[in-house]
């Protein structure tokens, strides 16, 4: 691992506290695409480019939405190489792998770097980048997926709507709620530095997801009868979770597949046209095990377990759809 200062990289290790508990950094790049006109970033054909990974849920967030929307023709994409080493997130022929087309970049922070000559924080994706300005429009994953959703319909070609009136302020608070005991969580488990730290992040992980099993026995998604953004931050996660969360961070309480409904449901999201494209295991689990040798010092791929994302997911049962 390693950050910016001053614009010069240098290795750094993640943040904990003084309690041994992980800390997650803020985003540094918070500008808004705005389609009335009330930003410099207007929604354009073209204009717009995404740096991912398929590894990172965060930035699997941005894929889907982008899938879903239709603006795969609109908004382009680069995906870096699963592995992160002592350089940071790197562009590769790797399968899978989309290299840089703008500045033809070895690693990731030299877009930060173009943005930024003297930038300091890490270098993380999702990265929004205005090939108009020249510049990082914004690197938080939540900011993102609400400016796609919302800020280029009249570019899109699906006619979805994620952040529908009337369920906004629910949608918001579920995604607030799935955040630090959950998104967050299987990393505050996984990069604990105490024993501590790690009970109290897997208590509060196993709770949320307790939780949230009960809430969707009667309900299709997190904030009633329709597929919202707070399902896709959800999904990321979930998605992960058996084949590395459960082993690598030591998330082992339980898997996902032992909730029936959450399983359930996070496969009815994968099989949502669009999404199971975005979706890349091979990826997922090249970097997690490979690329952190704190947690996973001779970088032994673990080889399971098998899961079947396509088998029949039941929630027909329960009234409203996914997004088509």
């Amino acid at each position: 691992m390693g950050m910016l200062i001053d614009g010069e990289w240098r290795e750094k290790g993640w943040e904990t506290d003084e309690d041994g508990a992980f800390e997650r950094s803020e985003t540094t790049f918070r500008n808004r695409i705005t389609a009335d006109g009330s930003s410099p970033f207007e929604p354009e054909d073209d204009r717009y480019h995404l740096y991912v990974s398929y590894a990172c849920p965060w930035a699997h967030r941005t894929l889907i939405t982008r899938a879903l929307k239709g603006l795969e023709d609109v908004i382009s994409v680069s995906v870096v190489d699963p592995f992160m080493g002592e350089g940071g997130w790197h562009f590769s022929e790797a399968p899978g792998a989309v290299p840089d087309p703008l500045y033809d970049a070895d690693y990731l922070r030299e877009i930060y770097q173009e943005a930024d000559a003297d930038y300091t924080g890490r270098v993380t994706v999702p990265v929004l980048w205005d090939t108009e300005q020249e510049t990082i429009v914004n690197n938080e994953s939540a900011e993102i997926i609400r400016m796609i959703d919302t800020e280029f319909e009249a570019l899109a070609s699906h006619d979805v709507d994620l952040y529908p009136e009337g369920y906004r302020s629910e949608i918001d608070e579920a995604i607030d709620a799935i955040y630090q005991p959950i998104n967050n969580g299987v990393y505050r488990a996984g990069f604990a530095e105490t024993q501590e730290a790690y009970e109290r992040a897997i208590d509060d992980l196993f709770g949320a997801l307790e939780y949230w099993n009960g809430m969707l026995d009667d309900q299709r998604f997190l904030c009633g009868d329709c597929m919202t953004e707070a399902d896709i931050c959800m999904f990321t996660t979930l998605f992960r979770f058996d084949a590395v969360y459960h082993t690598h961070f030591k998330c082992n309480v339980a898997r996902i597949v032992d909730y029936p409904n959450l399983w359930g449901y996070a496969r009815e999201i994968y099989q949502t046209p669009g999404v199971a494209e975005t979706c890349n295991l091979e990826h997922v689990t090249q970097h997690y095990y490979r690329s952190h040798e704190s947690v996973n010092p001779k970088r032994i791929v673990a080889r399971g377990p098998e899961l079947d994302w396509d088998a029949p997911h039941g929630r027909e049962r329960l009234p409203g759809s996914p997004p088509r």
